[in-house]
């Protein structure tokens, strides 16, 4: 691990998972340095990756002589205790369980429908070509993202960003899913309070820094 990295942080470019945990290191002032996995060859299936992450899953975040630590949203949680300011979550009981209650529509609810190995599955068992697999996409990422925007543009604790003026989150999670929305060309117009909030995100320096194009992988603009 170099010697300036507060942990070392196992990476893909563009899951949204990583995306989830770079945004909040970013906001915490921390600092990883990412040993990057491709998902596209297979790496997190090797025997030296299984042994950090035995799920085979993207992120995880190891700090010296502790354990790995796995699953994006255990790990904003244990880095919102490690470092409590700036702080990810509202410091009332209700708020917090709020912001919790929306990452858990788009983390719980939504994500574990989008990864790699369910396409996987879906292609043998259940035949489903490229376009049958967008469409799975479109349609569960429409649905929640709409489900999310009913919410929150009726209830008056939504500001600038899906709980007040301040980021939590739940704006990390949900620009972590818009992003994969936007792969596939979702109209965010139906969705105006979402798209407002994600632009929001975007003016900030710790949602800038963590965008997925930013990262080692991403295919160059011109690819």
């Amino acid at each position: 691990m170099s010697t300036n990295a507060d942990f070392e942080l196992y990476a893909f470019w563009r899951t949204a998972a990583t995306h989830r945990v770079r945004i909040a290191l970013n906001m915490k002032g921390l600092v990883a340095h990412e040993r990057f996995v491709d998902l596209d060859k297979g790496e997190q299936r090797s025997p030296a990756y299984l042994a950090i992450s035995t799920a085979g899953v993207i992120p995880a975040l190891v700090e010296n002589g502790y354990p790995p630590l796995t699953q994006s949203m255990a790990i904003l949680e244990f880095l919102e205790e490690k470092v409590p300011n700036p702080p990810l979550l509202p410091s009332d009981l209700h708020g917090r369980a709020r912001v919790r209650s929306i990452c858990a529509l788009l983390v719980t609810d939504t994500n574990p429908l989008l990864p790699p190995r369910v396409k996987k599955y879906l292609a043998s068992q259940g035949g489903f070509d490229e376009a049958a697999w967008d469409a799975w996409q479109v349609h569960w990422l429409t649905s929640s993202l709409e489900s999310l925007e009913r919410h929150l543009v009726t209830d008056p604790q939504t500001g600038q960003f899906c709980h007040g003026d301040t980021p939590t989150m739940a704006d990390i999670c949900l620009v972590s899913i818009v992003f994969r929305a936007q792969a596939l060309q979702i109209d965010l117009n139906r969705t105006p309070t979402l798209r407002n909030i994600v632009a929001n995100c975007a003016a900030l320096d710790a949602f800038a820094r963590a965008h997925p194009f930013l990262q080692e992988g991403a295919p160059s603009p011109k690819d």
